[in-house]
């Protein structure tokens, strides 16, 4: 059984599963999650991905990434599973140089150790866990797989910022995030993929892609995850002369913000939390049922700022043949995608209520100009592919 090793880590988080080809096709095997890494209240969860049985469940502290994943390989060794072929690491952003899929080298390992202000919240991570598996797995290879490589097909005029030249020298652009996700929406497709297709992956994280025959043509997110909608902690897009302000001025002029504490603010302080209170969609919208002025103006602004993409990427792909909501959010909140929609009327965009409730797969009604329709992302499975892809090369 030649199984792959998917690992996907977050900056406090870690999930992973194990894939192996069936039909030509990756098929999980087992899967989980450690969550709340480096706090003191974690959990770590182990499922059957074939029967959705929880294998084990327990509360667990752990104190780095590579902690967590040592105690979820002890559990995988005592379900007998065989040791993998190969890994695969879904890496946020590699920066200038890395922008595809590829085998970790040592000089692919120093490459993403100077590019780790494109992902600072990422990437030391990740490439912690890479260098750990090394000594745990020495023979066996390890692929990085990069959310940005889905974006290579950008055009210039979409990833180009409008800064001086010798800033894009640098690497600075557009470089857009999600890309697994969204290749796995592509992949689940198949030959049912539209010539036209905006979709909206809303989750955590959050961000927007205009895809053209199964590239990606624009997307929300820009340099960093930052950049965009709003998120749960982000801002989003935001007038850098606040940032300005803020650097300059403070909120009293005595509060002035170093670099440091702007990149706490943008990241950790700001989108919905600072809106609603809350970085939880599911609270928010208890809330918001409660009449909580302040939760209800965090959603409309997520959803305004959802629908706004939308009908800005019909404009970029010049009409609109599919629309797709995945993501935490976008797969599971009804609310969201109502409200979203309901701001695409002009458009032609129209869901049925009673479909978009139950999370039918397809929620638009039938004289919706196109289709609305939720699909889950594959990350890992996706990740399995490029790496089963790149093994067998």
């Amino acid at each position: 059984m030649n199984l792959i090793l998917v690992i996907n880590s977050g900056s406090s988080s870690l999930k992973f599963g194990l894939f192996r080809m069936n039909d030509a096709s990756e098929t999980p095997i087992v899967s989980g999650k450690a969550e709340s890494i480096g706090k003191s209240a974690g959990a770590l969860e182990i499922k059957d991905a074939t029967t959705g049985k929880t294998l084990h469940e327990a509360k667990a502290v752990f104190g780095s990434q590579s902690e967590a994943l040592d105690t979820i390989r002890k559990h995988l060794d005592k379900l007998n599973f065989p040791a993998p072929v190969a890994i695969g690491h879904r890496m946020v952003n590699g920066g200038p140089k890395l922008v595809t899929h590829q085998l970790i080298t040592p000089e692919v390992l120093e490459e993403m150790a100077r590019c780790v202000d494109f992902a600072p919240l990422h990437t030391p991570e990740a490439i912690r866990l890479m260098r750990h598996l090394q000594t745990v797995y020495p023979s066996t290879p390890q692929y990085a797989c990069f959310d940005t490589a889905f974006h290579q097909t950008l055009p210039e005029c979409a990833y180009r910022f409008p800064i001086p030249e010798k800033y894009a020298a640098q690497g600075i652009r557009r470089y857009g995030f999600h890309g697994l996700s969204y290749a796995s929406i592509v992949h689940q497709l198949g030959d049912e993929l539209p010539q036209r297709m905006v979709v909206a992956h809303l989750g955590n994280g959050s961000s927007l892609a205009a895809i053209e025959h199964g590239h990606s043509v624009d997307t929300s997110m820009g340099l960093t995850p930052t950049g965009g909608v709003i998120t749960s902690t982000r801002t989003g897009d935001l007038d850098p002369g606040v940032l300005l302000f803020l650097m300059r001025e403070g909120s009293n002029k005595a509060e002035k913000l170093s670099a440091s504490e702007l990149e706490i603010m943008v990241n950790q302080q700001s989108g919905l939390l600072s809106i609603g209170g809350s970085k939880d969609m599911r609270e928010l919208e208890q809330a918001a049922e409660k009449h909580s002025a302040a939760a209800q103006l965090a959603i409309d602004m997520y959803c305004r700022a959802i629908a706004k993409t939308i009908a800005a990427y019909a404009s970029v792909l010049g009409g609109l043949d599919l629309l797709v909501f995945a993501g935490g959010i976008g797969e599971n909140s009804p609310t969201v995608r109502n409200n979203v929609c309901g701001r695409l009327r002009f458009l032609g965009i129209e869901v049925d209520a009673a479909l978009n409730q139950a999370k039918a797969s397809t929620i638009s009604n039938e004289s919706s100009s196109c289709p609305v329709r939720i699909i889950p992302s594959e990350e890992e499975q996706q990740i399995a592919r490029y790496v089963r892809q790149l093994y067998s090369a």
